[in-house]
């Protein structure tokens, strides 16, 4: 693939993952050879953590909602130490906590989901 193809497809990408609301911070986001990676780690790990949801719920794994609060929780910890400037988060912990917020997110639609059908 040529470089000018290669930065156009880029560049999309890059403008997709600013439009689904991702801050993009270069100190905040993966690389993979050079390339900045379209989302930040958080909302990588959040990605992640949705598809690996979805396939729990495909293999009949249920996930109590104690659990679901506790991993939002966990997430929104690591986001406050570093908004109130009490530690510096890393990429790969922005990844694990967006992983589990992500897995809580897909459980949380799901049991919502199920409540509705039940419902009627």
């Amino acid at each position: 693939m040529k470089k000018s193809t290669k930065i156009k497809t880029w560049a999309f990408f890059m403008r997709l993952g600013s439009r689904c609301g991702c801050h993009q911070r270069e100190d905040r986001s993966f690389f993979i050879k050079n390339w900045q990676v379209p989302i930040c780690s958080r909302c990588t790990g959040i990605l992640t953590g949705q598809v690996i949801g979805i396939l729990l719920y495909i293999f009949s794994f249920k996930i109590p909602f104690y659990v679901d609060l506790l991993f939002l929780t966990i997430m929104f910890l690591d986001w406050f130490i570093q908004f109130k400037r009490i530690k510096e988060s890393t990429n790969i912990r922005r990844f694990i906590t967006g992983n589990l917020a992500g897995i809580a997110q897909v459980s949380i639609i799901i049991k919502i989901i199920s409540w509705i059908i039940k419902a009627f």
